[in-house]
């Protein structure tokens, strides 16, 4: 458990764990709306230290024409430039989509304490949806998982942007019929 910020023997009570969480979560949302607007699907994340930002991203593989320019990576690359290091000791990592495997094996690898997220992943999740990448007992680090903070938020946030993608791929198809008569 985290420890308070007002007296540092104090372990957070759980509701001041959540108001953090959700708060930390806000920005992360922030951030996907960021990647939303430049035609990214909408997934941000944050890396926090002692309640402090560390570093930040969001989706950018569309953009870059990069799979592995996700949220986290992003978040992830950044971090090991701020803290000058690629272990990332006593971090969390709050990110509005669950981690895929890719991002999972990252987290495990930068040895961050702790992942937060919003939405499941019934897809592709490595947190507990599909498989649990981040808590498998033969890794050499398990984080601590906290799952489904604003989790209704972040879900209508993806669900909104897949569609509103696919009203506009059927209103271009149409348009493309349209205009061959």
């Amino acid at each position: 458990m985290q420890k308070s910020s007002l007296n540092t023997n104090q372990p957070l009570t759980d509701s001041e764990q959540r108001a953090i969480d959700e708060k930390w979560m806000t920005l992360a949302m922030q951030l996907a709306h960021e990647a939303e607007l430049k035609g990214e699907v909408p997934v941000g994340a944050v890396l926090v230290q002692d309640d402090v930002l560390i570093a930040s991203g969001f989706n950018l593989s569309i953009l870059n024409h990069d799979p592995t320019a996700h949220a986290e990576m992003e978040c992830i690359r950044q971090a090991g430039q701020v803290l000058e290091n690629y272990r990332m000791l006593d971090t969390t990592l709050y990110v509005t989509l669950e981690p895929c495997a890719m991002c999972a094996g990252a987290m495990v690898h930068s040895r961050i304490k702790r992942v937060v997220y919003g939405a499941d992943d019934l897809k592709t999740g490595a947190a507990g949806s599909v498989i649990n990448l981040l808590q498998h007992p033969t890794f050499n680090h398990q984080l601590e998982v906290t799952s489904g903070v604003l989790a209704v938020e972040c879900a209508s946030q993806l669900s909104a942007f897949f569609k509103r993608r696919r009203a506009e791929k059927k209103a271009a198809k149409q348009a493309s019929i349209m205009q061959t008569k």
